[in-house]
């Protein structure tokens, strides 16, 4: 209740700034001090329900829905901590949380110039506002009490000397499906427990938990980081529409732009640690999988970044002459956070329900409709504000461009980037109208806009301000020129790329990194704060090279290790030396690895999740300077599982769209059959079934089928397929949402299959999907380099902007 109370008064308060601050703008008196006491009443409500949504996890209040949905008694600490943000009013919540922390010091930061305050905080308020009505109680408060819609809890999380109570067998339900017993919470329910002086929390002692996907120390980095990157876009967006309110478009740009270079970092720095977690924990094998979620964090990204380079341009020319891309600059502001309103509506909506693994349930009607009127309302109230000063802007400023020029240049660049972020945005938006793209069409249209930005990155920095001679780009830098061909001929020619496409992105990237290099050891000395921009530049360059070497050059191979006896994968010796369980109770599988007289052990995991009773596996990574090397396990089975199934083929792998043979037929995993509704009905632990459909063409006729996942009371089973005309059988024994599905195979009619010599030996066999991922390592000091450089550009602009 007391959480419910904060969250209005934090509404009323921010309604209440956003006027204050309105009216100060339109000239009255003494209404700015009670604007600033209004945000200051908004921050400390948003801060106090915060901590109290906190300390209800902390000390398991399971009568809130929200904990008991995503906590558990069970969960360390730092994980327990991260359930406030596991669901969907959680993490709209800390979005919150961070906007008006935030909030406090962009503040500060109007306050000290001019009339600036009144119109950026105006507009800051608005989007608060707009978070704070999406937590509102009467739509999804993450201070619902359980028993305020009927549910049923297992009777696992009840406190079992209350189950022989009379009372509670009116409510007990069976599954016979399932063989567990229910309780059913509502508000009756919760009145026949107060009646009989029993507190719901002793009733209720234990929660569902965490999922285990997100039970890992980077749920509690990544999430939050991101949120700050969301919280920090709105800020661009108020400057920008704040310039529009006062038809000034000069000095808007210098306070700005510390703001974006910040946020973009920010944002830059969660995106990629996601993944780093999907690489390093979620086991699917890579940094970057084209998920709709994800790329709906990328699209603001790349339109921020290409804003930071127009600003610049802006900055430049306005001091000895008229500014220049000032319509560009106030769309870019302006769409990089309507873009993350939308990438918000995208991933709360349910929409990406069947084609994201990351996105939210269903949230119902009267919260779409809200999402819908938070994009729309900004989208209206920025590209109205330009259009409405469409007029003046073109009269006023106007300008002619030098082709030689870096003005130039960086506007292209500019214009490539947008390009990028559209066509991440069009594959991303799929899905609303009924459809998908494949991962191919990302990679296939952005390597080219890669190479363009590599080339004209460092061009750019080889031009003038204004206009350049082109003889004095070769006399200036015709060194580096020379450098970048003979360092991309090494490094195409020594790894072997014969790509032409990926060659040429590793001679834009060199190139960039030898500009960039060049000209931050020339202006290094003396000039420390200068150098931002360069070292991103390098960090972005080694992380496109990095993505060239693991993307296109990494080895795979799927084996079977027996115990005790060595195999050659991939160029190592594995030996699998069997298996422990360890303090967690999931079971470690020690394998041996050995190359070149270097001994070192690995051991991948699986183990069931009782959150959801399915099998779970978590990778191990052999981390080497010039290349990581990446087990997957995939199976195990001991000598009873194995002994007496001669026909079986084993557990293989199948990645979507890459073919399989066995025997005479070419097995191809083709996506997954999510009926509707099956997202929604797997979130509230009803029964639902994924089915996998599988493309078999055999003597030249092709047939399609579905072996299924059915989930029903918390049970998992597996539906297997038959193709007579194949004389086959197919079972699937595992599914991961990123691509792949893990199915055996065997023959109807009981002949010998590839692995039937196996059928009277007793051994252990663990399965595993190995690979080599050459030059990771590049990816990640990409990012931490880019990072540094965007720190130094923007502690450099935040100095100049109060100039």
């Amino acid at each position: 209740m007391i959480g419910n109370v904060l969250l209005t008064l934090g509404l009323a308060a921010g309604v209440f700034t956003m006027v204050m601050y309105y009216l100060t703008y339109r000239g009255y008196q003494n209404t700015l001090s009670l604007a600033r006491v209004g945000y200051h009443a908004m921050t400390i409500s948003v801060v106090a329900a915060s901590a109290l949504l906190l300390h209800a996890i902390l000390t398991h209040q399971y009568q809130y829905k929200y904990v008991y949905n995503y906590s558990g008694d069970d969960l360390p600490v730092g994980l327990l901590m991260s359930t406030f943000y596991a669901g969907q009013e959680g993490s709209l919540l800390i979005w919150l949380l961070f906007t008006v922390i935030v909030g406090l010091i962009l503040l500060e930061y109007t306050s000290k110039r001019g009339d600036l305050e009144q119109r950026v905080m105006m507009v800051f308020s608005l989007a608060a506002a707009f978070l704070l009505l999406m937590v509102n109680p009467l739509l999804q408060s993450p201070f619902t009490y359980l028993w305020t819609e009927p549910s049923y809890i297992d009777v696992k999380n009840i406190n079992q000397s209350f189950l022989s109570m009379p009372f509670i067998q009116n409510f007990l339900f069976e599954d016979p499906g399932g063989g567990k017993t229910f309780v059913k919470i509502s508000t009756e329910f919760a009145g026949v427990l107060k009646a009989q002086g029993i507190a719901f929390n002793d009733f209720v002692i234990q929660g569902k938990g965490l999922n285990p996907l997100l039970q890992n120390f980077w749920m509690q980095i990544h999430p939050p980081i991101l949120f700050v990157g969301f919280a920090m876009s709105t800020v661009p967006f108020a400057f920008a529409f704040a310039s529009i309110m006062k038809n000034e478009y000069k000095d808007w740009v210098k306070q700005a732009m510390p703001w974006v270079l910040s946020g973009t970092m920010v944002l830059g720095l969660a995106i990629m640690l996601g993944g780093y977690w999907a690489y390093g924990v979620l086991g699917w094998g890579g940094y970057w999988g084209w998920d709709p979620v994800e790329n709906a964090s990328l699209v603001p990204w790349l339109i921020a970044v290409a804003s930071i380079h127009t600003l610049l341009v802006q900055m430049k020319s306005q001091k000895n002459g008229p500014p220049r891309f000032i319509k560009t600059n106030l769309i870019l502001c302006i769409m990089t956070y309507v873009l993350v309103l939308y990438s918000t509506f995208l991933t709360r909506s349910g929409i990406l329900g069947d084609a994201s693994v990351h996105s939210f349930v269903d949230p119902g009607m009267t919260v779409y409709l809200l999402l819908v009127i938070f994009v729309l309302a900004f989208t209206i109230l920025g590209f109205g504000g330009v259009a409405y000063r469409w007029k003046h802007l073109n009269e006023t400023y106007e300008y002619k461009e030098n082709v030689l020029s870096r003005e130039l240049a960086l506007f292209t660049g500019a214009v490539t980037l947008i390009a990028s972020g559209i066509i991440v945005l069009a594959g991303t938006s799929a899905p609303i109208f009924g459809t998908s793209v494949e991962i191919r069409f990302y990679n296939e249209l952005n390597l080219p806009i890669a190479i363009i930005i590599g080339l004209l990155n460092g061009f750019s920095l080889m031009l003038k301000w204004k206009s350049t001679n082109g003889l004095d780009i070769w006399k200036s830098f015709k060194g580096s020129i020379i450098a970048t061909l003979v360092l991309s001929a090494i490094i195409i020619v020594a790894g072997g790329v014969y790509d032409v496409m990926l060659a040429l992105l590793i001679i834009s990237s060199v190139f960039t990194i030898v500009i960039n290099s060049e000209i931050a050891y020339r202006i290094f000395k003396g000039r420390v704060s200068y150098v931002g921009a360069y070292i991103a530049h390098v960090g972005i360059a080694l992380f496109l090279i990095g993505s060239v070497a693991t993307g296109g050059f990494t080895e795979n191979a799927q084996v079977d290790l027996v115990k005790g006896q060595p195999s050659k994968v991939l160029g190592y010796d594995l030996t699998f030396t069997g298996f422990e369980v360890n303090n967690e109770g999931k079971y470690a599988f020690n394998i041996d690895i050995e190359r070149d007289g270097s001994k070192s052990t690995a051991a991948p995991v699986m183990y069931i999740a009782e959150f959801n009773n399915s099998l779970m596996r978590e990778p191990d990574i052999l981390n080497k300077f010039t290349k990581d090397f990446y087990i997957s396990p995939i199976s195990y089975e001991d000598s009873q599982s194995r002994a007496g199934d001669g026909h079986s083929h084993g557990d293989v792998v199948l990645i979507k769209d890459e073919p399989h043979v066995y025997h005479d037929s070419k097995i191809t995993f083709t996506g997954f059959n999510f009926p509707e509704n099956q997202m929604s009905a797997m979130q509230d632990g009803t029964g639902f079934e994924i089915g996998a459909v599988i493309e078999v063409d055999h003597n030249g006729q092709k047939y399609n089928v579905e072996p299924k996942m059915v989930s029903k009371g918390g049970e998992r089973s597996f539906v297997g397929v038959e193709v007579p005309e194949a004389n086959l059988k197919i079972t699937m024994s595992n599914l991961d949402a990123s691509g792949k599905v893990i199915v055996s195979f065997s023959s109807l009619d009981g002949s010998s299959s590839d692995h039937s010599h196996q059928a009277s030996v007793k051994q252990e066999i663990l399965t595993i999907e190995a690979s080599v991922k050459p030059y990771i390592n590049l990816v990640w000091a990409g990012v931490i380099i880019m990072v540094i450089g965007f720190t130094v550009a923007a502690f450099r602009r935040s100095k100049e902007s109060l100039a």
